[in-house]
């Protein structure tokens, strides 16, 4: 009889890969019913993780879980499956292809017997060996009551890194991800440089913090930067009511200007002063 809480007598595996290929995998785990979204989002993160060299573990269930199994396959990488029934068994049916090709290709695991039918108790013990195989889980698209949030929570009581990809505030298939990120027990992700980061060793996998593109002003001492803020774009302007704007003196002001007219980002007519095409950008 499986032992929930309790660490499995052994293993059943079929499949040509072996048990200590699992250092360092991911899983990738979430609703059954997902959306066009949720099943994009963790095929993306799974291949990305599989490129990596990384095995990626799930349930072969409908969903977030077919995705992930198919996006580490589509990106040429290795994917484990654990089931909550015999390794001998396809479920769910519909699936048979994938798991037979999982157990030429990969690896099918169950800590129950050969021949034995998934049951709601052994779904809950598969959950907690999806948790302890990996070195973090990413849950997406999980309901409020979303089995995988099982699995995040055995993550977690495990020590193991837990993830979680957000969705639409308005999807109730992505409500019980949110409430993980909002209550700090997981961290959001969006890709699988992200997840890799998490789970990689201390300096390794560092995703580059996102900017905008560089414009010309960047680059500006902040005085100038200041003045240029101040510099009307289509009606000219005075330099004393570009030093009134700046909130500077007038000398400062004439001097940030003269150089501001040399980088080509401001020019002097009739009007006065005003932004060139340069700085618009």
């Amino acid at each position: 009889m499986v032992k929930v809480g309790r660490a499995p007598l052994g293993l059943w595996v079929r499949g040509p890969r072996r048990l200590d290929e699992l250092g360092g995998a991911v899983a990738v785990v979430g609703s059954r019913s997902a959306t066009t979204y949720g099943g994009e989002v963790s095929a993306e993160i799974a291949a990305g993780v599989a490129r990596s060299g990384r095995v990626v573990v799930s349930g072969a269930a409908f969903g977030i879980d077919q995705a992930a199994h198919r996006g580490a396959l589509a990106a040429g990488g290795v994917t484990f499956a654990v089931l909550a029934c015999g390794v001998d068994r396809a479920y769910p049916a519909a699936h048979s292809a994938l798991l037979d090709h999982l157990v030429h290709e990969g690896a099918v695991i169950s800590e129950v017997a050969p021949g034995r039918a998934p049951t709601r108790l052994r779904f809950l013990a598969r959950n907690r060996l999806i948790a302890a195989m990996t070195r973090g889980t990413v849950v997406v698209e999980a309901a409020s009551r979303s089995g995988s949030l099982n699995t995040a929570n055995w993550a977690g009581r495990l020590n193991r890194a837990v993830m979680g990809v957000p969705g639409p505030v308005t999807s109730a298939q992505s409500q019980g991800v949110h409430h993980l990120i909002r209550t700090g027990a997981a961290t959001l992700v969006t890709s699988g440089a992200e997840v890799l980061e998490m789970v990689g060793e201390a300096g390794t996998h560092l995703v580059d913090v996102p900017r905008g593109g560089e414009r010309v002003r960047d680059g500006l001492p902040r005085r100038h930067q200041q003045v240029l803020e101040a510099v009307p774009v289509s009606v000219g302007a005075r330099a004393d009511a570009v030093a009134r704007t700046a909130g500077l003196g007038i000398v400062e002001v004439r001097s940030s200007l003269d150089s501001l007219e040399r980088r080509g980002l401001v020019r002097l007519d009739e009007d006065g002063w005003r932004l060139a095409a340069a700085a618009q950008q």
